[in-house]
C-alpha cells in the first residue's frame, strides 16, 4: 500500500496545497501536478495508486485527461472533481473511465474514501462486472417514471430540467430520485451512474 500515490492534478495551487496536505495526513504518498499538461509531460509509462483530476482545467481539461490515459494504455484509476453545476461533464468523465467523481464543496471523508475504494477495486476495474446481473435485476424494479428520472440523471442533466422535460416539479424528480437511489442500492450519484453504465456501457 505504501507504494500507492495519489497524484493531484489541479491548476488552482490553493486546492493542490489542501489536498496534499489533507492525503498526507491520511497517510497517502502524493504527488502534486499543475495540469494535466505538465503531469502527461513526465511521461509516465506506469501509475500506482490513482489521479485525483478537476474536471475543469485550461489546456487539457479532465475528460481530455482521461482520453489521453487510455490512449496511452494508461489504467488507472481516476477520480474527477466537479462543481455542482458540472454533473453532465462528471458522467461525461465516468463514460471516459473515471472511476469516481465527488461534486465540491466535499467532506474530507469523502475523497479519503473515495481513494481508498479505487484502491482497492482496481483490479476489479478491468475484470468483467459480476454485480451486472444484479444491477440489471434491480432496474427492472423501476417504474417507467424512475427510469425516465434515472436517464436524466445519467445523461448528466439537473434535477430542474428532468422535472421540466417530464412536466413534473422538481420535488417530485427529488422523490423519484431517492427511490432510484434507494431500489438501485446506490450510495451517491457517481455510484448511481457507475452502475446505469455497468447495466448498458453503450449509455
Amino acid at each position: 500500500m505504501a507504494s500507492d500515490v495519489v497524484h493531484v492534478v489541479d491548476d488552482d495551487v490553493d486546492v493542490r496545497k489542501s489536498l496534499g496536505f489533507l492525503l498526507a495526513t491520511a497517510d497517502f504518498a502524493v504527488r502534486l501536478h499543475e495540469s494535466a499538461t505538465a503531469f502527461m509531460a513526465t511521461e509516465p509509462k506506469t501509475i500506482d495508486g490513482c489521479i485525483v483530476t478537476d474536471v475543469r482545467m485550461p489546456g487539457i481539461d479532465g475528460i481530455e485527461f482521461l482520453r489521453q490515459l487510455k490512449s496511452r494504455g494508461l489504467n488507472v484509476p481516476v477520480i474527477v472533481m466537479t462543481g455542482h453545476a458540472d454533473v453532465a461533464l462528471a458522467v461525461q468523465a465516468m463514460k471516459e473511465g473515471a472511476s469516481d467523481f465527488i461534486e465540491k464543496p466535499f467532506d474530507d471523508q469523502v475523497l479519503i474514501d473515495a481513494i481508498r475504494s479505487a484502491l482497492d477495486n482496481r483490479s476489479l476495474a478491468v475484470a468483467a462486472h459480476p454485480q451486472s446481473g444484479e444491477i440489471r435485476k434491480n432496474l427492472a424494479t423501476l417504474s417507467e417514471r424512475e427510469r425516465q428520472v434515472l436517464d436524466g440523471l445519467v445523461s448528466g442533466l439537473p434535477n430542474k430540467t428532468i422535472a421540466y422535460d417530464l412536466g413534473i416539479s422538481p420535488r417530485t424528480v427529488e422523490i423519484h430520485r431517492a427511490n432510484v437511489m434507494s431500489k438501485m442500492g446506490a450510495s451517491s450519484l457517481s455510484h448511481l451512474v457507475r452502475m446505469a453504465l455497468i447495466a448498458d456501457p453503450k449509455g
